[in-house]
């Protein structure tokens, strides 16, 4: 047996009293109203309080039946948003600005390096000239400290002295010797502190500064006075 209630209009809102007439009247049970800024149909329209009975077709629709009301269910559905068209690359000069930041390049002139190379104690370093470390920076990377040379096997040469990370920094790969315990972007930053470190250890090998073949080639055996010429050493 089934046991109808009725709502008498005078308990509702004048809202509510408006749509209980309209289902009165038979627009009710099937009539739907299109939602503001959508197009053809949209959630049964209730008095405030009330849930529509019906579920739409839409993500946000679909709740109205489910403890929302139609108005929650628009506000909760997601809007597709895209991003403004700079936004990627105001992202991209951030983290570019951020990179320059934490280790600039620096281009050496001929007798700043020279001062600097005698104040780290490589004049005379295991029997070499200043003039030999100079020759060597020169050809090695036209003394820039960001210099970095990419080899076809995937390792790089790194900085002023094109120092490699086959055996002497740590670069992509873990499974390096890594001889001078340093990371190879050490190797590029502008004081050559790290730099100078490392290529002392090099230099205390048995080939020593032969280990660079750019010194083989255009320093070895060769009058390299001129590299500190003029220099206020």
């Amino acid at each position: 047996m089934f046991v109808f209630f009725s709502i008498s209009p005078p308990l509702l809102s004048a809202a509510g009293a408006e749509w209980y007439q309209a289902r009165s009247e038979g627009r009710g049970a099937g009539h739907r109203e299109p939602s503001p800024g959508s197009e053809g149909g949209g959630c049964l329209r209730g008095p405030p309080g009330l849930l529509s009975d019906r579920p739409s077709q839409s993500p946000a629709r679909s709740r109205c039946g489910k403890g929302f009301s139609c108005m929650e269910a628009r506000s909760w559905a997601p809007r597709r948003r895209l991003c403004p068209p700079g936004t990627m690359l105001v992202a991209f000069a951030c983290l570019f600005s951020c990179l320059l930041t934490s280790g600039q390049a620096k281009a050496y002139s001929r007798c700043e390096l020279a001062r600097v190379l005698q104040d780290f104690g490589l004049d005379g370093y295991r029997g070499y000239s200043l003039a030999d470390w100079v020759c060597l920076a020169y050809f090695t990377s036209g003394f820039n400290t960001a210099a970095v040379d990419h080899e076809a096997d995937g390792s790089t040469n790194n900085g002023i002295f094109q120092i490699s990370s086959r055996k002497w920094c740590r670069d992509r790969s873990p499974n390096v010797p890594n001889r001078c315990q340093m990371y190879c972007s050490d190797l590029l930053n502008p004081n050559l502190k790290d730099t100078i470190i490392c290529a002392m250890k090099i230099a205390q090998q048995p080939q020593g500064l032969s280990s660079w073949e750019a010194w083989r080639q255009h320093c070895q055996g060769k009058d390299l006075r001129d590299w500190v010429d003029g220099c206020d050493l």
